[in-house]
């Protein structure tokens, strides 16, 4: 569960290494976020001469979270960290690589861009 003010690591080789979560989109009163959702970002971190610079607001999706997510056949899946990938206008990421695994979720929420570029999709 990502809330306001949730440090997350960027899953993508877009600049950023760190954000932290200003907003949860989808609603007024929303107060977490999981799985495929999308949230406001603002980078904490970033490597030098990139085209993402430390303090930049943008969108991601979240891929990864340390709370577990239930699945329609009654199991359940969890990572080891929080996750994000920064994407653009068009729900596709500004990376060109992901790195590490993503939750199969994503493809429900129409994030296949994320899905084909992973490495693994569990």
């Amino acid at each position: 569960m990502i809330q306001m003010k949730s440090v997350l690591d960027v899953a993508d080789n877009s600049g950023a290494k760190k954000v932290v979560c200003v907003k949860v989109l989808g609603g007024s009163r929303r107060r977490y976020a999981t799985v495929g959702d999308i949230i406001v970002v603002a980078v904490k971190e970033a490597i030098p001469n990139s085209k993402i610079t430390k303090g930049s607001v943008h969108k991601a999706v979240v891929v990864r979270t340390a709370k577990e997510l239930p699945r329609e056949d009654g199991s359940y899946i969890k990572f080891d960290d929080n996750s994000a990938v920064l994407i653009n206008q068009n729900k596709e990421p500004m990376g060109t690589r992901i790195f590490g695994p993503v939750a199969r979720e994503l493809r429900g929420k129409k994030f296949t861009k994320i899905i084909s570029l992973a490495p693994e999709v569990l």
